[in-house]
């Protein structure tokens, strides 16, 4: 045998050890394995974990009070004695303010991430497993209420229940239901024709029991995947609401009411609308980032089916 031979014969053999050491990989550890083979999703983790800091950790280190004027120091630049950030056109400090707006977005994404997935996951199911009459009930609903503009939601929302962040994540928390529904019902659609549930079915279980033990633990991945993508929705509706008026009112702080602010003074100071818009654009970029390695890791196919939800 010559040389060559027994170069590929070493080849073959080390890949098919690697092979045979891959597959006693148990499932954990080869998704946490391919979790940081992903760039973007170490990426969008590393800015995301930066800004969660300056936003909960930022306004205890800075000691400075959001609220309080100093018409003697307005219009301040970045970099300023004892305003790391600035100040705005009522003296006030901007990075201690810009850390309580990051707190105030990720609050009003939390809440509507909530709202969506609980309800989604329910009508989801419902309407794919149970099918007939509640199905097309369902679906009429969904696609009701996907069709109204996210913008004139809220503004209902806010006429009804008043001006503030409660009618901003039940708006936000609606509208993303209704596109986490749309996806769910789909996927258990595809699921309940597998042989599984066919098996269960056969064995006599009842409804509740097969969605919960079987329809249910095969939906939820997909569901968190797809909800991580519309956290970004949830911070950017948040940002357009504030800006108009509709979402968090003075004197708490927001990035979209920062920006609104300064928006009339960037012939002076163009930072006071800068700043908070650069950090509107960081928090979207780090739960894109994350939303979109979640989805390479876990499900591929799910890009794809919510980019032709938002066509529809």
């Amino acid at each position: 045998m010559t040389d060559q031979n027994l170069t590929h014969l070493e080849t073959w053999d080390r890949r098919q050890a690697e092979y045979e050491e891959s597959r006693r990989v148990g499932p954990i550890k080869a998704t946490f394995d391919r979790m940081l083979r992903n760039r973007l999703l170490l990426f969008g983790t590393v800015l995301g974990l930066i800004v969660l800091g300056a936003g909960f950790v930022g306004p205890t280190i800075s000691g400075a009070d959001p609220n309080l004027q100093n018409f003697s120091a307005t219009h301040l630049p970045p970099g300023s004695e004892g305003n790391l950030l600035g100040t705005d056109h009522l003296g006030r400090d901007q990075a201690v303010r810009v850390f309580i707006g990051i707190r105030v977005s990720l609050m009003v994404a939390a809440g509507v991430t909530l709202i969506s997935l609980a309800f989604g996951l329910v009508l989801g199911m419902f309407a794919g497993f149970l099918g007939g009459w509640r199905d097309r009930t369902i679906r009429g609903v969904v696609d009701f209420v996907w069709g109204f503009p996210l913008i004139l939601v809220a503004v209902l929302f806010a006429g009804g229940l008043g001006e503030g962040l409660f009618p901003v994540i039940l708006a936000v928390g609606l509208v993303n239901t209704a596109a986490i529904a749309r996806v769910v019902r789909g996927e258990v659609l595809s699921l309940s024709e597998r042989e599984f549930v066919e098996a269960a079915r056969a064995g006599g279980l009842s409804t509740p029991r097969i969605m919960w033990r079987h329809l249910f633990p095969n939906i939820l991945a997909p569901a968190l995947v797809l909800a991580s993508y519309y956290v970004a929705v949830a911070i950017i509706a948040e940002a357009a609401l504030s800006f108009i008026g509709l979402g968090a009112q003075p004197p708490t702080p927001s990035l979209g009411g920062m920006v609104s602010d300064g928006r009339n003074f960037l012939h002076i100071n163009p930072w006071a609308s800068t700043i908070p818009g650069v950090t509107i654009v960081l928090l979207v970029l780090s739960v894109s980032l994350i939303g979109d390695g979640l989805r390479d890791v876990f499900d591929p196919r799910l890009r794809h089916e919510a980019k032709g939800v938002e066509q529809e």
